[in-house]
């Protein structure tokens, strides 16, 4: 045994002993050659040399390379493509890490300056990106977000819509409520106004068309695709009800709405900037930053079913300030989760099949929004201690085809969107109730660790995402996560709406505490599952504290465990909630439910979230 120990000693020594360091500066310059003295400009450039060690077989790789960021931000105008050649092995891998306790930031963003006073308002010039005019969709100053105009600062005091006509794509709503969109004539003048509509679990973006008084009601027409989208699917839809629980909206995206401190609006045609500044706020000083995002995706680690990237670690590195303009572009109406319809209707006669818990009354395709880091056919890529913050999509995604991976002791904080995805939410061309079981296997997400993460703050735009969505996955670990301050579920495993055995099995979600959560939406859960899971397992998880907006459509509709259509074979035990609302709804066989509710042992509470080594990162 201690020869054995001794050997290893050995080994390890000898490993750093050759492994190559490069070197990466906000000072730097991608001449040189990546030592500490003459550091390179870019990661592009270091993960370049990487490649070309690894490639002539280069002593230095044999521990390992090491790429090491100093402190500051990195500006990206273009997503760091890491590709096959940039793999290491699990003797010798490829790390990018924060030289320093600051932390790197590779940054998206476009600062913006020459701010002017013009009334209660400061106006600035928005300059081109890349030789085009940049358009967006956030801002945020000294790393504040700044809220797009809207017309309503609290959305308890959200209007409701009156009726929907299906056939003729309008919504109606109160006249009074869009009164601010009309010119004297009753013509629309706001020509990017949205619609952010309310229903059930997701809200939709809809730009708005036009807008047509009649009497104390207004007909409101809508873009497409959208429009089509919006009126011919059926699940979500916006609600009419008998007790006044209409759908809610809000409107935003146009000057008119500019008034009240910390709003926004980008005039387009313009290239101007208007914010109505916060208390204390000068935009004039050289310490203020006011922060746009012009990047959809910083890190595209992307390779192939025969030749994966493998063995990439990111360290101590901040994601900052990403982009996703396909809501301004196309608008943005989700089936659930964030994944957007590309086509979706009712279809009669309903569809039988022997997959499906009940009659099918329709069928929908799904897009998948953006993300800050996109991995796709790729090994053992892991995230230690690193920030995903600002961002105006996704966090971080494992799309396809991603095996082993592990993210731990990292922060999600201040998305647009969902904060982690794992896995396919049915792809492009599939059909989205088809149960997905692919023949080859390699496609499927498998093997991550997600663990030790704090998520607070996300989803805080599109309202139906979640902190952490897990799709068609198997073998994955959800496990010491806290999740707080979310405006739907915290935890969402599995996807298919069907009780088919696919590829789905041998997940778990262990110990994780969330609260705080269900701000905006609710048919919502603490915990939330789909589809058949052999062999999967939710325990020891702590659940409390869920909010009660008055607006969403069902108000009893909420629960702190819940598995939906199709969960199957799941066992949901010893988990700590502060009540005993549940729902098991068209479940399949095989689920196992056992020893859940306030009365567990409250070690498992206490246990339950972040453990001790990890605790700072909710500072």
């Amino acid at each position: 045994m201690a020869a054995g120990l001794l050997l290893a000693g050995i080994l390890g020594s000898g490993a750093t002993a050759y492994a190559g360091e490069i070197w990466v500066s906000t000072q730097g310059s991608d001449l040189n050659n990546g030592t500490r003295q003459a550091p390179k400009a870019t990661l592009t450039s270091a993960l370049r040399q990487a490649r070309e060690w690894r490639r002539v077989g280069d002593e230095r790789v044999q521990g390992g390379i090491t790429i090491c960021l100093e402190g500051g931000t990195y500006a990206l105008h273009e997503s760091v493509f890491i590709r096959p050649e940039d793999s290491g092995t699990e003797a010798s891998p490829t790390i990018i890490r924060s030289a320093e306790k600051n932390q790197a930031v590779l940054s998206g963003g476009v600062r913006i300056g020459g701010w002017k006073k013009q009334g209660k308002l400061w106006v600035a010039d928005v300059p081109g990106f890349n030789g085009r005019p940049l358009d967006f969709r956030q801002l945020w100053v000294n790393g504040v977000k700044a809220d797009r105009a809207r017309d309503v600062a609290d959305f308890e005091k959200m209007s409701r819509i009156r009726s929907v006509d299906e056939k003729n794509e309008i919504l109606y709503v109160p006249a009074n409520a869009v009164r601010k969109l009309l010119d004297g004539k009753g013509n629309l003048k706001a020509a990017y106004a949205e619609m952010v509509l309310h229903q059930m679990w997701c809200v939709a973006n809809l730009r708005i068309r036009s807008i047509e008084v009649r009497g104390d009601s207004a007909a409101v027409r809508f873009h497409q695709p959208e429009s089509r989208i919006q009126f011919e699917h059926p699940w979500p839809r916006p609600m009419v009800t008998t007790d006044g629980h209409n759908s809610a909206f809000y409107l935003t995206s146009a000057r008119e709405l500019l008034d009240v401190p910390g709003e926004w609006y980008h005039d387009i045609e313009s290239r101007k900037l208007y914010y109505y500044p916060r208390e204390g706020e000068n935009m004039q000083a050289t310490e203020t930053k006011a922060i746009v995002p012009a990047v959809e995706t910083l890190v595209r680690i992307e390779g192939t079913l025969d030749r994966p990237v493998a063995h990439v670690r990111f360290e101590n590195i901040t994601f900052a300030y990403t982009t996703w303009l396909r809501p301004s572009e196309k608008g943005h109406v989700p089936l659930q989760a964030g994944m957007y319809l590309t086509d979706g209707y009712r279809i009669d006669p309903m569809m039988q099949r022997d997959y499906l818990n009940h009659p099918l009354d329709n069928q929908g395709w799904l897009g998948r929004p953006a993300a800050a880091v996109r991995i796709a056919a790729a090994n053992r890529i892991d995230f230690e201690r690193c920030r995903f913050e600002r961002l105006g999509s996704t966090g971080l995604d494992y799309e396809e085809a991603t095996h082993g991976g592990v993210v731990r002791g990292c922060l999600f904080r201040d998305i647009a969107g969902n904060g982690l995805l794992v896995g396919s939410f049915s792809p492009a061309a599939y059909e989205t109730h088809l149960p997905y079981d692919p023949t080859d296997r390699r496609v499927v997400c498998a093997h991550q660790q997600i663990n030790n993460c704090y998520f607070t703050d996300v989803a805080n735009e599109d309202w139906g995402c979640l902190a952490i969505a897990a799709g068609y996955v198997s073998d994955i670990n959800i496990e010491h996560n806290e999740i707080s301050e979310v405006p739907y579920t915290g935890i969402s495993l599995g996807w298919g709406w069907t009780q088919t055995v696919n590829c789905m099995r041998n997940n778990r979600v262990h110990g994780n505490l969330i609260h705080h959560y269900a701000k905006h939406m609710y048919d919502v859960a603490g915990i939330y599952t789909l589809g058949s899971q052999p062999k999967s397992y939710v325990t020891e998880n702590c659940v409390h504290s869920i909010y009660k907006p008055g607006y969403v459509h069902d108000p009893k509709h909420w629960f702190y465990l819940y598995t939906d259509e199709g969960s199957s074979f799941i066992t949901v035990r010893d988990n700590w909630t502060e009540g005993e609302q549940y729902l098991q709804n068209a479940n399949g066989p095989g689920n196992v439910w056992e020893n859940n509710g306030p009365k567990v042992d409250p070690a498992i509470r206490e246990r339950a979230g972040l453990e001790a080594n990890y605790k700072d990162i909710r500072h």
